[in-house]
Protein backbone atom coordinates (compact mmCIF):
# COMPACT_ATOMS: atom_id res chain seq x y z
CA UNK A 1 0.00 0.00 0.00
CA UNK A 2 1.23 3.47 -0.88
CA UNK A 3 1.63 6.04 1.84
CA UNK A 4 1.23 9.74 1.09
CA UNK A 5 2.77 12.66 2.93
CA UNK A 6 0.96 15.97 2.57
CA UNK A 7 3.31 18.86 1.92
CA UNK A 8 3.17 22.43 0.71
CA UNK A 9 5.56 23.77 -1.88
CA UNK A 10 5.54 27.43 -2.66
CA UNK A 11 7.51 29.85 -4.76
CA UNK A 12 8.16 33.52 -4.22
CA UNK A 13 8.18 35.71 -7.30
CA UNK A 14 9.91 39.09 -7.46
CA UNK A 15 9.77 40.83 -10.83
CA UNK A 16 10.35 38.08 -13.41
CA UNK A 17 12.41 35.89 -11.07
CA UNK A 18 11.45 32.92 -8.90
CA UNK A 19 13.23 32.03 -5.66
CA UNK A 20 14.68 28.53 -5.38
CA UNK A 21 16.42 27.12 -2.32
CA UNK A 22 19.20 24.56 -2.03
CA UNK A 23 18.31 22.03 0.66
CA UNK A 24 21.07 21.64 3.21
CA UNK A 25 22.77 18.38 4.12
CA UNK A 26 21.10 18.58 7.56
CA UNK A 27 17.57 17.82 6.30
CA UNK A 28 16.19 14.27 6.27
CA UNK A 29 15.36 13.99 2.59
CA UNK A 30 16.43 15.38 -0.77
CA UNK A 31 19.74 16.75 0.57
CA UNK A 32 21.52 19.34 -1.60
CA UNK A 33 18.74 19.44 -4.21
CA UNK A 34 17.12 22.70 -5.30
CA UNK A 35 13.50 23.17 -4.25
CA UNK A 36 10.77 25.64 -3.53
CA UNK A 37 9.87 26.56 0.04
CA UNK A 38 8.23 23.48 1.46
CA UNK A 39 7.12 21.69 4.56
CA UNK A 40 4.91 18.94 5.88
CA UNK A 41 1.33 19.89 6.73
CA UNK A 42 0.81 19.18 10.41
CA UNK A 43 -2.39 18.25 12.25
CA UNK A 44 -5.43 20.16 10.96
CA UNK A 45 -3.63 23.11 9.42
CA UNK A 46 -4.75 24.45 6.09
CA UNK A 47 -2.09 24.23 3.38
CA UNK A 48 -2.09 28.04 3.11
CA UNK A 49 -1.44 28.42 6.86
CA UNK A 50 1.47 25.96 6.66
CA UNK A 51 2.92 27.81 3.64
CA UNK A 52 3.04 31.12 5.53
CA UNK A 53 4.72 29.40 8.51
CA UNK A 54 7.35 27.83 6.21
CA UNK A 55 8.10 31.14 4.44
CA UNK A 56 8.74 32.72 7.82
CA UNK A 57 10.76 29.80 9.23
CA UNK A 58 12.92 29.23 6.15
CA UNK A 59 13.37 32.82 4.93
CA UNK A 60 12.50 35.15 7.81
CA UNK A 61 9.79 36.79 5.66
CA UNK A 62 6.57 37.66 7.45
CA UNK A 63 3.19 36.70 5.96
CA UNK A 64 2.31 40.41 5.70
CA UNK A 65 5.12 40.85 3.12
CA UNK A 66 3.85 38.22 0.68
CA UNK A 67 0.80 38.27 -1.58
CA UNK A 68 -0.87 35.13 -2.90
CA UNK A 69 -0.87 35.12 -6.71
CA UNK A 70 -2.04 31.58 -7.38
CA UNK A 71 -2.88 28.31 -5.71
CA UNK A 72 -2.82 25.20 -7.88
CA UNK A 73 -4.69 21.91 -7.47
CA UNK A 74 -2.88 19.37 -5.30
CA UNK A 75 -0.54 17.06 -7.17
CA UNK A 76 0.63 13.53 -6.42
CA UNK A 77 4.33 13.02 -6.92
CA UNK A 78 6.06 9.65 -6.72
CA UNK A 79 9.26 9.72 -4.75
CA UNK A 80 12.00 7.54 -6.23
CA UNK A 81 13.94 7.37 -2.93
CA UNK A 82 11.13 5.78 -0.96
CA UNK A 83 9.29 2.62 -1.87
CA UNK A 84 5.48 2.80 -1.78
CA UNK A 85 5.51 6.46 -0.94
CA UNK A 86 4.26 9.56 -2.64
CA UNK A 87 4.02 13.23 -1.84
CA UNK A 88 0.68 15.01 -1.95
CA UNK A 89 1.86 18.50 -2.92
CA UNK A 90 -0.16 21.68 -2.42
CA UNK A 91 1.44 24.34 -4.69
CA UNK A 92 1.35 28.11 -4.09
CA UNK A 93 2.85 31.17 -5.77
CA UNK A 94 3.36 34.45 -3.94
CA UNK A 95 4.76 37.81 -4.95
CA UNK A 96 7.20 39.65 -2.71
CA UNK A 97 8.84 43.07 -2.96
CA UNK A 98 12.54 43.56 -2.11
CA UNK A 99 12.72 40.73 0.41
CA UNK A 100 15.58 40.31 2.85
CA UNK A 101 16.33 36.57 2.87
CA UNK A 102 17.57 35.00 6.12
CA UNK A 103 18.00 31.26 5.56
CA UNK A 104 17.60 28.83 8.45
CA UNK A 105 19.41 25.47 8.76
CA UNK A 106 17.11 23.72 6.28
CA UNK A 107 18.67 25.40 3.24
CA UNK A 108 22.28 26.22 2.38
CA UNK A 109 21.81 28.61 -0.54
CA UNK A 110 19.22 30.47 -2.59
CA UNK A 111 18.97 31.91 -6.08
CA UNK A 112 16.54 34.11 -7.98
CA UNK A 113 16.08 32.50 -11.40
CA UNK A 114 13.77 32.77 -14.40
CA UNK A 115 11.24 29.91 -14.49
CA UNK A 116 12.75 28.47 -17.67
CA UNK A 117 16.18 28.23 -15.99
CA UNK A 118 14.99 25.71 -13.39
CA UNK A 119 15.83 22.83 -15.72
CA UNK A 120 19.53 23.79 -15.32
CA UNK A 121 19.42 22.85 -11.62
CA UNK A 122 19.32 19.49 -9.91
CA UNK A 123 15.94 19.71 -8.19
CA UNK A 124 13.62 17.66 -6.02
CA UNK A 125 11.31 15.39 -8.10
CA UNK A 126 8.88 17.24 -10.42
CA UNK A 127 9.76 20.75 -9.21
CA UNK A 128 9.47 22.13 -12.73
CA UNK A 129 6.05 20.51 -13.14
CA UNK A 130 4.81 21.99 -9.85
CA UNK A 131 6.03 25.44 -10.87
CA UNK A 132 4.60 25.24 -14.39
CA UNK A 133 1.13 24.65 -12.91
CA UNK A 134 1.45 27.98 -11.11
CA UNK A 135 2.63 30.11 -14.04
Amino acid sequence: MTRATKIVTCFLKSGDKILILKRSDKVKSMKSLWAGISGIIENNESPLERTKIEVFEELGIDASQIKLLKESAKMRIISPQYENHEWEVYPFLFSVENPKIKLNWENSDYKWVRAEEISNYETVPSLEKVLSNLL
